[in-house]
């Protein structure tokens, strides 16, 4: 049966498309036929991320307005035969969406037979985020470990209990995930963001992951690969502890504390 997920958050710039490119990945690593879409049209950054930005010739768009078929906007990622992306339009105004199209793609998806439908939603509660959302069975809850982010990302959860389809026909409530980025146990330690005890505190929604502050996130999207295939990094192995728990594998959480340096590093400052 296809589930819908849809990555969200109150505000822009942490890490939900990152974080849609890791997820989808790692699902499709675990032999599930999965399709990213990104949902945040006139920008369309899912393609650059994903490594894919030379081969869109359709988009989303032109699939809704019947300008293309959903086949000729598809594009299979390269690296993994199992896993697809849809992307956003550079050039349309964001009301080019609409709930019957985005409806038609999702169905002819669940035809296909995907297991997995991912939807990169735009940041805030603006038309395209609210269509991302709608149609979600599950939802991502995107955050940084900073009140301003927390508090959009409360928000975001309001919506998902009064303004998706679940909620309008009185259906299963869409099911919450936390996923908590950029978090660096040191600045924790320093008072200068909030703790994962903090974050639960306030916004109470179960926790799927804690993704590092790491260097090797910033160059995985440079190179156009999701990071969760580099395996080596702190990042890349959070990312696949997450996807083992929206599995349903229990996973124990991990780079939640600050390493400690040996007697060489302190001398030296390494």
């Amino acid at each position: 049966m296809t589930k819908v997920i849809v990555v969200t958050s109150g505000k822009g710039g942490v890490g939900k498309t990152t974080s849609s490119a890791a997820i989808g990945t790692g699902l499709a690593v675990k032999g599930y036929k999965t399709i990213i879409i990104d949902f945040d049209i006139g920008l369309r950054n899912l393609d650059l991320i994903m490594g894919c930005e030379r081969r869109v010739v359709y988009d989303f768009v032109n699939v809704i307005n019947g300008e293309a078929t959903l086949n000729q906007a598809m594009i299979k990622d390269k690296r993994i035969d199992s896993l697809y992306v849809l992307p956003a339009s550079q050039t349309r105004d964001k009301d080019a969406l609409t709930r019957e199209g985005v409806e038609r793609v999702i169905n002819e998806l669940t035809e296909k037979g995907f297991d997995y439908i991912l939807c990169d939603s735009p940041a805030g509660i603006e038309a395209g985020a609210i269509l991302a959302l709608y149609f979600a069975d599950e939802a991502i809850v995107t955050t940084n470990p900073e009140v301003s982010s927390v508090r959009d990302s409360d928000r975001i959860l309001g919506m998902l209990s009064s303004k998706s389809r679940r909620a309008e026909q009185g259906l299963d409530p869409v099911k919450e995930h936390l996923l908590l980025t950029r978090y660096s146990p040191s600045r924790v330690n320093r008072g200068d963001m909030l703790s994962v005890d903090d974050v639960n505190d306030i916004l109470a929604v179960p926790l799927l992951g804690v993704i590092p502050e790491s260097q090797s996130v910033l160059k995985a999207s440079n190179s156009g690969e999701p990071v969760i295939l580099d395996t080596e990094s702190d990042a890349g192995q959070a990312y696949q502890d997450a996807v083992e728990r929206l599995l349903g594998n229990p996973v124990e959480l991990r780079f939640l504390n600050e390493e400690k340096k040996g007697l060489f590093s302190r001398i030296f400052g390494g």
